[in-house]
């Protein structure tokens, strides 16, 4: 089962960008995301415990994130949580990973300069048979 969900945070790790061998873009990166909160009774801001996601990205997505996100940028990331146990030799552990839909700045935080991206669309080369009958009609 997978859910989506939003999480903000900080980008702890380098986006690693890769791109397989048929061609499938991947971008991924560590995500720390803590609560600040106020305790009144000292007054002042003390930190939560951090929640540590792996984001994925995948296809346009990943190549406009490793050309836009940087290690320390906050982020807010959308997708699907997935949640998996893992094992080797002597340790074991589960990963908490988020498949991205949609990746941008925290605009809390700061402020970003966004530009579109033009894609080009491929066309398919017409078949011999369609010029045959253009010239036909001509």
């Amino acid at each position: 089962m997978t859910d989506q969900l939003a999480v903000t945070g900080l980008i702890a790790t380098t986006p690693r960008h890769i791109v397989t061998s048929e061609g499938l873009a991947i971008t991924s990166f560590r995500l720390a995301s803590h609560q600040r909160r106020f305790d009144r009774k000292v007054g002042q801001w003390s930190d939560g415990e951090t929640n540590w996601y792996t984001v994925t990205a995948f296809r346009d997505l990943a190549v406009n994130a490793s050309q836009s996100l940087h290690k320390g940028d906050r982020v807010v990331a959308v997708g699907r949580l997935k949640v998996r146990d893992w094992s080797n030799d002597d340790r074991s552990g589960t990963s908490v990973e988020v498949e991205a839909d949609s990746l941008g700045h925290d605009l809390h935080w700061g402020v970003s300069d966004y530009t579109k991206v033009a894609r080009t669309i491929l066309e398919e080369e017409p078949d011999d048979d369609s010029e045959s009958d253009e010239e036909d009609e001509l």
